[in-house]
């Protein structure tokens, strides 16, 4: 995490922070993910009330950011999450890095740069980037991001990340929570990503199970 917060820092992204326990509104609905959204199927939540939860992502960071600050904003949300899987890839608690940029006449093309910048810097320059279409409810268009190297699983393309462009209906919920249009769609556009932490320690380390960091096998502990 402390590579990927300094690889993004010197991209000019600062760091903020939220609470892991949070409300319904900032993980879901201001995200454009409304309750009969089959979306939140996808998240498996642990739910502490009908309005409070464990966070599934860091997005709600960006929520809050928002709706703190006027634009533009440059931010990573690094943190813990929660989510009710597990198996070799997939852990109950993990931790992802989420980034928010919106300024005016921001593009694609800055995403996809941004993307290919921050691969190269964490993983080395012999990387490739792939991007391929993709779907979630707070970004349109919004694409998975595949990364290669003739020295990571024999070439093969390898899922690192999702990105896209910031969904007009994120602006509106936060120009409705602000009482104004300090995010107007029409005036400001940007983009959003976010990767999952131990994903990227597992590629860069060779390592084929999550449950690995959890188990506090010293044997495993360690090699590091």
């Amino acid at each position: 995490m402390e590579d990927i917060v300094e690889v993004l820092a010197r991209l000019g992204y600062t760091v903020a922070e939220g609470p892991e326990v949070e409300l319904d509104r900032y993980n879901f609905e201001a995200l454009n993910i409304p309750r009969d959204h089959p979306a939140r199927d996808m998240q498996d939540t642990f739910y502490i009330g009908d309005d409070v939860l464990l966070r599934t992502h860091t997005s709600p960071v960006q929520i809050r950011v928002m709706e703190k600050q006027r634009p533009p904003v440059k931010v990573i949300a690094p943190g813990k999450v929660f989510r009710c899987d597990a198996d070799v890839t997939h852990s109950p608690m993990f931790h992802q890095v989420e980034g928010l940029y919106v300024d005016r006449g921001v593009t694609f093309a800055h995403l996809k740069g941004t993307l290919e910048t921050f691969v190269r810097e964490l993983f080395g320059p012999e990387f490739k980037v792939r991007i391929r279409p993709s779907f979630f409810p707070f970004t349109e268009p919004s694409a998975e991001v595949d990364i290669s190297s003739p020295f990571l699983a024999g070439g093969r393309w390898l899922e690192v990340l999702g990105a896209g462009m910031v969904d007009p209906a994120v602006f509106e919920a936060v120009n409705q929570a602000r009482g104004n249009n300090d995010y107007d769609p029409e005036e400001w556009t940007g983009f959003a990503w976010g990767l999952g932490v131990e994903r990227v320690a597992m590629l860069r380390c060779g390592i084929g199970d999550i449950r690995l960091f959890y188990e506090n096998d010293l044997r495993f502990l360690r090699q590091f």
